[in-house]
């Protein structure tokens, strides 16, 4: 354990590194929208140069006109053991404090986030509400529903021949999967996945279309609560056996959510339930198209090899490259002395990426065993709600994909431009399927 409470203040001197005011940014900065818009593989070589050199390193705060922001900067943790660290240890690194590289205002932060930025518990409480249908058991309820859906996306490809992928396949099994799940119904779940979509994309000037990163939030949460209120509503008055109806009923405290809280869980499922998903499903499967040696291994004994396949596929595609903790006392992490108050924030990214823990990190390797990725965080109470029906979409998308498309081929990727999430816009697929199959 590299984190521990510091009692005693630092030395006087001149300059003071330990003073936010007088600590010296690193010269790789990856704090430039710009640098959010190159490549992962691009991004990758700053930071590889961080994970050698300063895996805890003092960064700028990001380009953002969201809202103004008090903060100096922040501190970028890039290697995996130190992601770990942070991710386990919640009584100092908080998520209270909010959860992105940007300073989001407090009325946006309380709506979009909802447990993610709790602690305690008060984390607890409400993670429990809807952890119950998520568990092993519960999603093993619905395999047969996935398995079928996964074969009727794969039917409704094969007929076009041709089309973009994110939109005709990666998109429809999480969407139709987390609102069948909530009782949604269909003719709204377009429409809450394009607010999904937005709030993960505020700085993609493609989603802003001449809007500013506000209003392009406030644009997708206004959308996605207004859904999530009028759902609420709808179900208070005709409850189901789902998981929008468990929590409509559900108490805290002795009283039932209101409907801001209700709201607020709306937005979470909205985002966390479709965007994650579909975009393994998109760099994912075209990890498979790139290496047809590791779609020839995984098809000799896809059952048995197929769990491994998902862990590397989630090590490789890392949906969520970015998540920020709040340290909640002074501490020392790598070396660094964290004052309390100071952003700490985990690049999952280059966790996944870390040379130390992942020989040869960018070959895609469904061999690699032990895999301790943290596309889905690196542990603690803050670990991804929906991991097990995440990798029971991936294992029928991938069974059904490799199977029946062998011929897939994939233009480039048009990838979001974000410092959190790591999706993708459009790209283009052809099923060139044989004659008669």
């Amino acid at each position: 354990m590299t984190s521990s409470p510091v009692d005693s203040a630092p030395a006087h001197n001149d300059r003071d590194p330990d003073n936010p005011a007088d600590r010296e940014y690193d010269p790789v900065d990856i704090s430039p929208k710009s640098f959010w818009a190159k490549s992962a593989r691009e991004r990758d070589i700053a930071f590889a140069e961080l994970r050698r050199r300063a895996p805890v390193s003092w960064q700028r705060p990001v380009e953002s006109d969201l809202a103004p922001s008090e903060i100096t900067g922040f501190w970028a943790v890039t290697s995996h053991e130190l992601i770990r660290e942070v991710s386990t240890h919640p009584e100092i690194f908080c998520s209270g404090g909010g959860i992105q590289l940007e300073d989001v205002p407090d009325e946006f932060l309380e709506a979009a986030s909802s447990f993610l930025a709790m602690d305690g518990q008060r984390h607890l409480t409400y993670r429990r509400l809807m952890s119950g249908s998520f568990t092993p058991r519960q999603v093993k309820r619905i395999e047969d529903q996935i398995r079928d859906r996964a074969a009727t996306i794969v039917d409704e490809f094969l007929t076009k021949g041709s089309g973009d992928w994110v939109e005709n396949v990666a998109k429809q099994m999480p969407m139709n999967t987390i609102y069948e799940m909530a009782g949604l119904p269909v003719e709204k779940r377009d429409e809450a996945a394009h607010f999904a979509d937005e709030l993960a994309g505020w700085n993609d000037p493609d989603i802003a279309a001449g809007r500013s990163s506000a209003e392009v939030l406030n644009d997708a949460l206004v959308g996605n609560l207004g859904i999530g209120l009028e759902f609420a509503e709808t179900t208070r008055t005709c409850p189901r056996d789902d998981i929008w109806s468990n929590l409509v009923t559900s108490t805290v405290d002795g009283h039932e959510l209101d409907d801001d809280e209700l709201a607020s869980m709306f937005v979470l499922m909205s985002f966390a339930g479709n965007d994650t998903t579909r975009t393994t499903l998109s760099l994912g499967v075209k990890a498979f198209v790139d290496n047809p040696d590791q779609t020839a291994y995984l098809l000799e004994d896809f059952e048995g090899r197929i769990d491994a396949a998902i862990d590397e596929v989630l090590r490789w595609v890392t949906p969520v490259m970015t998540f920020r903790r709040t340290a909640t006392q002074d501490t020392v992490l790598g070396g660094r002395q964290i004052r309390k108050g100071d952003w700490v924030v985990m690049i999952y990214s280059s966790g996944n990426r870390d040379e130390s823990e992942f020989p040869d990190p960018w070959t895609f390797d469904i061999s690699r065993k032990p895999n301790q990725h943290v596309a889905f965080g690196g542990g603690g109470p803050h670990y991804c709600l929906g991991a097990f029906l995440a990798k029971m979409q991936l294992k029928h998308m991938l069974d059904q994909i490799l199977h029946r498309l062998p011929e897939l081929r994939f233009g480039e990727p048009d990838m979001l431009v974000s410092n959190f999430a790591a999706a993708v816009k459009t790209m283009h697929a052809e099923a060139r399927c044989p004659v008669g199959h």
